[in-house]
Order: structure tokens, then C-alpha cells, then sequence
């Protein structure tokens, strides 16, 4: 079990004031922090929700310090989609942006995971080790083999950080036959620089801090990227194969690594 600092405490969502305290963090983060708009900013209420939000279990990390009667308590949250309450919805939220069929064809246990984020006050500390720490917990619980979801670039131009994309193109693209593709619609090719031209220093500089979290521990990527201008991010799917750890990978991942995803 996952041991914490004792002013916080790292848990599920139990109840509807949990899940709106969560979406208070993603409001304050996703949307006023980072410029997200669209059918899921409620701004009178400061929330960011949306119709999935009642399927997914949600780990939030608490700081029992903080005004809880204001929502204002939860400093980290991750959303968790496993692969059974995904099959009585129909779909995975990663759906709209990706093609996943290669993974719902590998008969593997899998799980979803999205909308992370850190209150910019408990960045740089140990508030994300810790939410890795209670997903590796939840992992062990339940089982899951594939772990999946998207990360974010902040920005729809890509030019800022095609080295970055073009380095986990060429680097890190996940095998075929666990391989997701960015559907059509907002599809954006990766491999924006010819391998021999990626400054490697330059594109890990550019790499938001949750992707090269899933590196470290060999993660993978899928084909293309998906401009996304309602949350105003690129996504860049992520997949991580629990049977693959190294055992030095597997001791890093039991204590935690350390957006929108």
C-alpha cells in the first residue's frame, strides 16, 4: 500500500462532491491554466466535466489542509476507465481521437487513463510520484496488462516541438500489432525531421513531463498525433505493456514515475 505524507491522502473518488472537487482541479488547470473551451468548461461552476466522468474511477491525491466545503482540496487526480466498465459503454474516451483496434484485438487486460494533472503549487515535488504510486497499486489490483491514454502538447501549431514528435516517431512507435492510429479527421504526422536531423537534447527539453514519465519506463506511442483545438493540446497516444518491464523498469513503476491524458 502506498504510504503518503500524513496532511495528504491519496484515494478513489467516493462520492459526487470527490468527483466535483476533481473537476475543479481540471477546471483550474485544463481551462484557466492551460485555455481549454468547449462543452466541457462550465464556467459558472468552474468545473471541467464531461459525460464520461460517471464510468471512470477517479484517484485523487488530497490535501486535507485545503478548503474541501470549496473543492479545493484535491491538489492531483487520474482518471481510470478499466476495460469491463468500457464494454458496457460501448467505447473508450480515447476513441474519438484514436483507433484502437489493435489493442481491443490482443485479448489483454486493459486500462484507460486520462485527464492528469498536478495544482501548479504541489509541481516539482512529490504530488505525481505519488498519483504513480497509487495507479501502480490499482494496476496490481485489477489485473491490467496494457495501460493507455493521451498526453498532451500544449498548442495545435506543432512546429514548436516537432522534434519532439519526430523522435518518438522514430524511437518510440509502438509494435504494429499494439499500434493506435490517430484518426483521420484531425491527423497529424510525427515524423516531422529525418532521424539524422533530431538534436535528442532539444526534443526530451520539449517533452511534457508525463510522456517522458511513460519513456522511462518503455513506454510507446502511437501512429500520428491529433490536434485537439477545443482542449488546445496535440495528443500523442500512449501505451505502456506491464509484461515488458524490465525488473528495474517493474521497481521504478511499483514507487512511481516521477494532462490531459
Amino acid at each position: 500500500m502506498t504510504k503518503v505524507p500524513s496532511q495528504l491522502e491519496l484515494r478513489l473518488a467516493r462520492d459526487g462532491r470527490d468527483l466535483r472537487a476533481a473537476q475543479r482541479l481540471r477546471y483550474r488547470v485544463f481551462v484557466q491554466e492551460l485555455g481549454a473551451s468547449g462543452p466541457m468548461a462550465d464556467h459558472a461552476s468552474e468545473l471541467e466535466a464531461d459525460a464520461f466522468d460517471p464510468h471512470f474511477d477517479h484517484l485523487l491525491l488530497i490535501d486535507r489542509r485545503r478548503d474541501a466545503d470549496a473543492l479545493e482540496d484535491v491538489v492531483g487526480v487520474y482518471r481510470l476507465l478499466p476495460d469491463s466498465r468500457a464494454a458496457g459503454l460501448g467505447r473508450f474516451y480515447s476513441e474519438d481521437e484514436f483507433d484502437l483496434s489493435a489493442l481491443r484485438a490482443s485479448g489483454r487486460r486493459l486500462l484507460e487513463l486520462g485527464r492528469s494533472c498536478v495544482h501548479p503549487d504541489y509541481r516539482g515535488g512529490g504530488a505525481l510520484q505519488l498519483l504513480w504510486n497509487g495507479l501502480a497499486d490499482y494496476v496490481i489490483a485489477g489485473g491490467f496488462e496494457l495501460l493507455f491514454g493521451v498526453a498532451s502538447f500544449h498548442g495545435t501549431d506543432p512546429a514548436p516541438f516537432a522534434m519532439a514528435l519526430a523522435q518518438l516517431h522514430h524511437a518510440h512507435l509502438a509494435p504494429a500489432g499494439l499500434r493506435a492510429r490517430a484518426l483521420p479527421a484531425n491527423f497529424q504526422p510525427m515524423d516531422l525531421v529525418a532521424p539524422e536531423a533530431i538534436d535528442q537534447r532539444a526534443a526530451m527539453l520539449a517533452m511534457p513531463p508525463l510522456i517522458k514519465a511513460y519513456l522511462r519506463l518503455g513506454g510507446h506511442v502511437g501512429e500520428g498525433a491529433w490536434i485537439d483545438r477545443d482542449f488546445n493540446t496535440t495528443d500523442v497516444f500512449l501505451m505502456m505493456d506491464t509484461a515488458r518491464l524490465s525488473q528495474r523498469h517493474r521497481d521504478l513503476y511499483a514507487r512511481g514515475a516521477g494532462g490531459k491524458a
